[in-house]
């Protein structure tokens, strides 16, 4: 059985929380936890909100016990980009690219990867 849980228009750069999901990704949920909360990185705190999202969908919808479950899918797709503008020199004006992430983990029972 699989649950999922999606976080969406994080103000991060999908890139950034990309890195992050690459340390929980195929990890039983307690190592996974465990990991995000002593990752020094900002996009961990929005990505252990969504994995505990996920394991509470599990437990609530499924009615799976969360010591089974593990990180199946973690992936982050780009959101919408918010456009602002710097002053520069002589008149002139840069576009500065304030990105947004899509975030989307799915949790699944150990034997179903069996």
């Amino acid at each position: 059985m699989k649950a999922h849980a999606k976080a969406r228009h994080v103000r991060q750069s999908p890139y950034k929380v990309r890195r992050v999901l690459d340390l929980v990704r195929g990890l039983p949920v307690d190592e996974a936890r465990v990991i995000l909360t002593h990752t020094p990185r900002r996009a961990a705190d929005p990505i252990l909100k969504c994995l505990d999202s996920a394991v509470a969908n599990a437990e609530h919808n499924l009615a799976v016990d969360s010591e089974e479950l593990v990180v199946a899918e973690a992936f982050a797709d780009e959101g919408p980009t918010l456009k602002r503008w710097r002053p520069r020199a002589r008149g002139r004006a840069t576009r500065i690219r304030k990105r947004t992430s899509h975030i989307t983990i799915v949790v699944a029972d150990t034997e179903e990867d069996a």
